[in-house]
């Protein structure tokens, strides 16, 4: 029997419930956009129309890669942020709706600092926090600093794709040592950093473990070793008033905040997530 794209589409996301997966609804629908070469708006306008048997072919392959562990950001190459699409590589992790809060508490601090405010995103993956606080406070520029080539590489594509070149660059940048002497007067500096102690990576997720670079991943033996170098060594590269921003992990906000206190910032407060999970630690640079 000849199938429709809405059989094809309610079939793949009844295939990933089946399997246990969380959002099967919304990744079944990008399968299938991915699939077909569709934008969401074609997909529902043909969702009568019927399909070519190669089509359910690839949609089955791409399915089975998704069962078989691999994130499906990595399969379709791109996943949205904030409202903003971006470039996906198996060198960046998946954004999360976890680091919306980083993203917004940037775009407050960057909106609220006015004309000119500086935003540097350290350890910036795919760029999404950075390039979500661009989008969203047109005011500000932003550096998007990442070690990994592979990234960069990423960022620089997801600031092109987002029409973001005039405010946005990226630059090669070691989180672990010092600024140098370019990276200062920043406003706010944003920082989702590996945070998973290293002994929890082998019991992570297959979708995780298997697939995210484990360079973005590994914090250390407790998972805190980027927030002691960053908070002490970076704090030179903000203003006075500027203000650090950390994503942390599930458990760690009170740890890190003492760092912050230990390192000298002031004005230390957390934010939770949607989930109620205290997931951002600020402090501001006073002295």
């Amino acid at each position: 029997m000849a199938t429709t794209y809405n059989n094809l589409y309610l079939d793949t996301r009844a295939r990933l419930r089946k399997a246990g997966v969380d959002n099967a609804q919304l990744e079944a629908r990008e399968i299938v956009c991915y699939a077909a070469d569709k934008s969401r708006e074609q997909l529902y306008r043909d969702m009568s129309l019927y399909v070519s048997a190669q089509l359910e072919k690839r949609v089955d392959d791409l399915v089975k890669r998704r069962l078989a562990g691999e994130p499906v950001a990595y399969i379709i190459g791109e996943w949205e942020f904030y409202g903003i699409p971006l470039d996906i590589s198996r060198d960046v992790l998946i954004p999360r709706l976890d680091t919306e809060v980083l993203a917004e508490r940037g775009i407050l601090k960057a909106r609220e600092s006015g004309e000119g405010a500086r935003v540097l995103d350290l350890c910036a993956g795919s760029g999404c926090v950075g390039l979500a606080i661009a989008a969203n406070a047109p005011q500000c520029r932003v550096v998007l600093g990442e070690l990994s080539e592979g990234a960069l590489r990423v960022c620089k594509q997801n600031v092109r794709r987002n029409e973001l070149n005039a405010r946005v660059t990226c630059l090669s940048v070691d989180a672990l040592e010092p600024p140098s002497s370019t990276l200062w007067d920043f406003d706010a500096i944003v920082c989702n950093p590996p945070y998973i102690p290293s002994g929890d990576i082998a019991g992570l997720d297959v979708s995780v473990k298997d697939f995210e670079p484990h360079m973005a991943l590994d914090g250390g033996e407790d998972g805190l070793d980027f927030y002691r170098v960053i908070a002490p060594k970076w704090k030179s590269a903000l203003r006075l008033g500027g203000t650090l921003f950390f994503e942390v992990g599930i458990g760690q906000a009170a740890a890190v905040e003492d760092i912050l206190a230990r390192s000298g910032y002031e004005d230390i407060k957390t934010t939770a997530d949607t989930q109620g999970i205290w997931r951002v630690v600020e402090g501001t640079a006073n002295n």
